[in-house]
C-alpha cells in the first residue's frame, strides 16, 4: 500500500535555515549564498525574521566589473559602494511573505507564483522554523507525478 503524498509544508521545507543578520555585510551574505549553493537567505534579528535577501538582490545592488570600468572611463572617478561597506538591511526585502509549517503546499505554490518569488520563510510562533523553495515544491510535484504514474521509487 502506498503512503499518501504529504501536502503540509513541514514535510517539504528545509530546516535549519541559513541566515544572516541585518548588519552583516552584503559581501558576507553573497559568500554564504555561494558557499551553500542557495539563492535566498533569511535575515533574522534575535531569532525573529525581519527580511529575506536573494542572490538577485545582491547582484542588483552592485554594478558588474564591466559597469564599473565604463563609469570610471566616462567620469574619471569611482562612484559606487563596495559590498563590504553595505549592510544586508540596505538590500533585503523587509517583512517578507510567510506561511506556517502546517499550511498546505498548494497555498505555498499559489503564493510563490502570484508574488513571483523563489522562497517562503516558514514561521511558527513568531520564530523562523524553515524555508520552502521552488525546488522543494518541484520535489513534491515530481513525487506526486511518480505516484500517479505508478513509478515511484520503493524504499
Amino acid at each position: 500500500m502506498t503512503k499518501p503524498l504529504q501536502t503540509r509544508i513541514r514535510a517539504w521545507m528545509s530546516s535549519p535555515v541559513r541566515t544572516v543578520k541585518p548588519l552583516d555585510t552584503a559581501a558576507h551574505a553573497r559568500r554564504v549564498l555561494e558557499d551553500n549553493r542557495i539563492n535566498q537567505l533569511a535575515v533574522v534579528e534575535e531569532d525573529r525574521l525581519v527580511g529575506i535577501v536573494t542572490d538577485r538582490d545582491l547582484r542588483d545592488a552592485f554594478p558588474s566589473v564591466i559597469d564599473v570600468l565604463r563609469s570610471e572611463t566616462r567620469s574619471g572617478r569611482r562612484t559606487f559602494t563596495q559590498p563590504e561597506e553595505v549592510p544586508v538591511e540596505m538590500v533585503m526585502a523587509a517583512n517578507p511573505q510567510t506561511l506556517g509549517p502546517e499550511d498546505d503546499l498548494g497555498a505555498a505554490a499559489r503564493l510563490l507564483r502570484r508574488e513571483r518569488i523563489g522562497a517562503l520563510p516558514i514561521v511558527e510562533n513568531h520564530r523562523l522554523v524553515g524555508i520552502l523553495t521552488r525546488s522543494d515544491l518541484l520535489d513534491a510535484l515530481l513525487l506526486a507525478l511518480e505516484k500517479a504514474s505508478g513509478r515511484e521509487e520503493r524504499a
